[in-house]
């Protein structure tokens, strides 16, 4: 009985197994090697994959090969329904490829075979891509649109596609004639360094075309007979995206070049050798708004085609498989007025220590002129200089005191000296004897007395400081900006000599030029300004690493601020506060330092010194400052290593807004 009712066990067994075999027709096998090769051409690496008619390492190389031009993008690759026909089966693959703007997709289909009880994947580079042939790749063509324009004030174009010649020695055109002895000729000409490109013509390529310099077409004054004297010289017209001048706002605006390797790293995949992109200032920070999306478009054709039978053929051997239509950069715009950034430029131009000049308008807080002279070498001096303001911020100290209940005529006192500390502070060399004593809290200010300042310190704190200067715009940061820049730092503790040398602008405080300019900018609007240069900021701006002089870039709002406000009161500037304060920088100008701007003409000039000592040396350097508002118009004037602010930068000052108007 037992052993009949095992035998019974056994066939029906039997008899399942044989069924579930029936039931499975191979659909499974098929699927799952449908699935593994999707896999592996999504990852482009189809090394692991099965194949019949193909060996799978010649496999992998050949689909590297087919699409190494669109590296390092990859695609994703889903499965359709299968559709098995006994020992074969096809599969759909759906492909979705991300290229550039746009979204490639494509649907193949993908042949299996059964070999023994294992799937193989049939060879076919249609599976890859459709209609491809066995001997072909794919090719990325990338077309960049024109780069938009930098606007200034009233839409005025600051930077814009300029007519250029690009001058150089063609070799095919050379002839019998030497190519060093050309480029030196040419090198001479044009004022390069004649050893240095004489080897580098002499080391490229027969066919090649080796540029010595791009010129402005605009004022040259080597012609196009001198450069077609020269055996195999030759002037290639172009047009190319720059300022007015090469020095016009550089600092800020930057400049546009071939990708450094730096960037191409750091732009995932965005940029390659020899594309042109923003280099420094604005350039940089905006330049996806600036540079838009390129036309991209692929190709397939034979693996061993030449250009030269590209050229020959009359029309393109090659099909396009995919393209995507340009997408035009978008304009910026910016306050910067070209009448105004200019005059600050030739104000500056010989000046020799680094130097700026900044001036915005208060009532809507436009940075009209950010200019760094010529001894800032190339830095953006007005915009992220960090400098000690010297007795500028006086001005400061003065709403901290008025904030005490004193008035432009309080008396307060002016001696010859003060020691603090054991530390001796004076006043600056040639204070007049009869401003000494107990003078009018506006004559202190008028003559700058240090040691009337230094001498409140007891009745206004650190933190004092610290509120009155967030109140007039500075030591915050700048949300409306729309550039990287520095607008001070003032510590919220400080005792001792460290807080006296604050009463002074010494100390830890420190300003750049747009700071100053914004301080005496809340002066005349009777509120903060908040300071703005760009008006249509794209939220998409490339970040960078703020105070750097070529490559400055950042998000629209950023700013570089070392020490942010720790105690400071949320007390704006007052109308009222502000009139008291323009009273004491009118008196500057009838009684104090700034007589010579009296004559400035139009509306009455207010204005403030500064001479902050800095280094080591004896006598010690000292930065020179000045500050004016004139009208609708806030100015700061920054000399790095200038004696005093009345007698360095005072008649820079002057000089600027007689001829501003």
């Amino acid at each position: 009985m037992g052993n009949s009712r095992k035998l019974s066990l056994a066939i029906a067994g039997l008899i399942l197994g044989a069924s579930l075999v029936a039931c499975d027709d191979g659909r499974g096998g098929a699927e799952s090697a449908a699935k593994e090769f999707a896999a592996a051409v999504a990852a482009l690496d189809v090394g692991s994959v099965a194949f019949d008619g193909k060996d799978s390492a010649v496999a992998k190389q050949q689909v590297l090969d087919v699409f190494k031009s669109l590296d390092p993008d990859k695609p994703t690759v889903e499965t359709g329904e299968l559709s098995l026909d006994g020992d074969t089966a096809s599969v759909p693959l759906n492909y979705t490829w991300k290229i550039g703007s746009g979204e490639w997709k494509y649907t193949v289909s993908a042949e299996f075979t059964k070999s023994g009880d294992k799937w193989l994947t049939v060879w076919n580079p249609a599976s890859l891509v459709p209609e491809l042939a066995e001997n072909e790749i794919l090719t990325k063509g990338m077309q960049s649109p024109q780069r938009a324009d930098i606007l200034g004030a009233g839409d005025a174009k600051l930077v814009t596609y300029r007519p250029v010649v690009k001058v150089g020695i063609d070799k095919p055109l050379l002839g019998s004639a030497n190519a060093s002895a050309s480029a030196t000729k040419l090198a001479e000409l044009v004022g390069v360094d004649s050893a240095a490109y004489a080897e580098q013509v002499s080391a490229s390529g027969a066919e090649a075309f080796v540029a010595a310099i791009t010129l402005r077409e605009e004022g040259r004054t080597v012609t196009d007979k001198q450069i077609a004297a020269i055996p195999g010289a030759r002037a290639i017209p172009e047009s190319l995206p720059l300022a007015p001048s090469r020095t016009f706002a550089r600092a800020v605006l930057g400049s546009v070049g071939e990708a450094t390797a730096e960037q191409i790293e750091a732009s995932g995949g965005e940029l390659t050798a020899g594309d042109m992109t923003g280099i420094g200032g604005l350039q940089q920070q905006y330049d996806a708004q600036l540079r838009g999306i390129d036309a991209v478009v692929i190709r397939a054709h034979r693996a061993d085609l030449t250009r030269e039978q590209i050229n020959a053929a009359g029309t393109d051997p090659r099909r396009v498989v995919f393209e995507t239509a340009p997408t035009p950069g978008t304009p910026l715009k910016t306050t910067l007025d070209p009448a105004l950034q200019s005059l600050a430029e030739t104000t500056l131009a010989g000046v020799d220590p680094a130097s700026a000049i900044v001036a915005l308008r208060p009532s809507t807080g436009a940075v009209l002129a950010a200019a760094s002279g010529p001894g800032s070498n190339g830095y953006n001096t007005a915009m992220l200089g960090q400098y000690a303001p010297g007795s500028i911020f006086k001005m400061v100290d003065s709403l901290a005191m008025i904030r005490n209940g004193l008035t432009p005529d309080s008396k307060v006192e002016c001696t010859p000296t003060l020691k603090v500390d054991g530390r001796t502070f004076k006043n600056s060399e040639g204070y007049p004897k009869d401003s000494l004593g107990s003078v009018a809290l506006r004559d202190a200010f008028a003559h700058s007395c240090n040691t009337a300042f230094i001498a409140a310190r007891d009745t206004v704190t650190q933190t004092d400081l610290e509120a009155a200067a967030v109140a007039m715009g500075v030591a915050v940061e700048a949300p409306k900006l729309g550039a990287v820049a520095f607008l001070g730092s003032v510590p919220g503790e400080a005792a001792g000599t460290e807080h006296a040398a604050s009463m002074i602008g010494q100390g830890k405080v420190l300003l750049s030029p747009l700071a100053a300019a914004v301080m005496a900018g809340s002066v005349a609007k009777g509120s903060p300004v908040s300071p703005q240069l760009v008006l249509n900021p794209d939220a998409g701006a490339t970040g960078g690493t703020p105070g750097e002089p070529t490559a400055e870039a950042a998000s629209p709002s950023s700013t570089v601020t070392p020490e942010a406000p720790s105690q400071a009161s949320e007390k704006p500037i007052t109308a009222e506060e502000a009139a008291a304060l323009s009273d004491m920088m009118r008196a500057v100008v009838t009684s104090g330092h700034a007589g010579f701007l009296s004559s400035v003409p139009g509306e009455p000039v207010g204005a403030k010194t500064g001479t902050a000592e800095y280094g080591k040396e004896t006598p010690p350097k000292t930065h020179a400052w000045i500050v004016a508002v004139h009208g609708d118009l806030a100015v700061a004037v920054f000399v790095e290593d200038g004696g005093l602010g009345a007698t360095t930068s005072g008649p820079l000052l002057k000089q600027f807004l007689t001829a501003a108007g």
